[in-house]
C-alpha cells in the first residue's frame, strides 16, 4: 500500500468510533477544489515512518485504545492491495471505514463482499452531466452509479456526501444530486475549504449556501 499520512487520533472521522486515519497516496480524480493534493499522486513516500510496515506496527500497539481505522485519500480503491490491507487491520480487530469517490465499484464490491468494511462514506461530486468537470477528469458515471447502488443495498452504515465549492454548483445542481441518492440513505451537503485548493482559481465566491440535508446524520468533515 502506498501511504501518505497518518491521523493517529480522531474523534470525528469513524462516527461514534475514536480511530486512527490512513491517508492512502494516489487518486484518479483531480477535483479542482482538493484540499489534499500532496496526495494526489502514487510515488512512494520517503519517510519510513509511513511505510505500511510501520503504520501497521503503529496500530498493533494501540490496540485496546482504539477502535477503528479510517481509510483514506486520496483514493483507496485504485490501489489493489486494499483488501490485503483492509484485512490486516481487521485481524487486529479494528472496525474499518472506507473513504471513497466511488469510481471503482468493482473494488468496492469486492471488500464489502469479503466484509472487510463497517462503514463506507462516498463522495458524490455532482450531477451525472457535470462530474468530469467538478472531478477535473473524464468521468464513467454509470461507475458512479452503480457504487452508489452496491454502497445502499450493503446494509452497512454508510453516508453520501456532497462539498460545496464555491462558485461551480448552483442551488438546482444540489438538488439534481440530491435526487440521484437511493431512498433512505443519509446525504451530507458539506461547505468547501478553499484555502490549500487544488485550482484555487476555479473556486470563485459562492453561489450556493448549504443547508442541512434530508436524512443527514450529524456532520463530520470529509477527509
Amino acid at each position: 500500500m502506498r501511504i501518505g499520512g497518518l491521523e493517529r487520533f480522531s474523534l470525528i472521522d469513524f462516527p461514534g468510533v475514536p480511530a486512527a486515519v490512513v491517508f492512502t497516496r494516489g487518486c484518479n480524480f483531480r477535483c479542482p477544489y482538493c484540499h489534499n493534493g500532496s496526495l494526489l499522486t502514487g510515488e512512494t513516500v520517503s519517510d519510513d515512518a509511513l511505510s505500511e510496515e510501520r503504520v501497521l506496527s503503529f496500530l498493533e500497539s494501540r490496540r485496546g485504545r482504539l477502535s477503528g481505522v479510517v481509510v483514506s485519500g486520496g483514493e483507496p480503491t485504485i490501489q489493489p492491495d486494499l483488501p490485503r490491507f483492509l484485512a490486516s487491520i481487521r485481524g487486529m480487530g479494528y472496525a474499518v471505514k472506507l473513504d471513497t469517490n466511488g469510481s471503482r465499484p468493482e473494488m468496492i464490491e469486492r471488500v464489502i463482499s469479503s466484509g472487510l468494511v463497517d462503514h463506507i462514506a462516498m463522495d458524490v461530486k455532482a450531477p451525472c452531466e457535470l462530474y468530469s468537470t467538478l472531478s477535473g477528469v473524464s468521468v464513467d458515471t454509470d461507475a458512479v452509479m452503480e457504487s452508489l447502488s452496491l454502497i445502499a443495498a450493503s446494509g452497512l452504515p454508510h453516508l453520501f456526501r456532497t462539498t460545496i465549492p464555491p462558485g461551480l454548483l448552483t442551488k438546482e445542481d444540489v438538488a439534481a444530486i440530491r435526487a440521484l441518492i437511493p431512498e433512505g440513505s443519509p446525504h451530507l451537503i458539506q461547505p468547501c475549504r478553499t484555502e490549500n485548493a487544488l485550482v484555487p482559481e476555479v473556486c470563485g465566491s459562492g453561489v450556493y449556501s448549504p443547508s442541512p440535508s434530508h436524512n443527514a446524520p450529524a456532520p463530520f468533515p470529509a477527509p
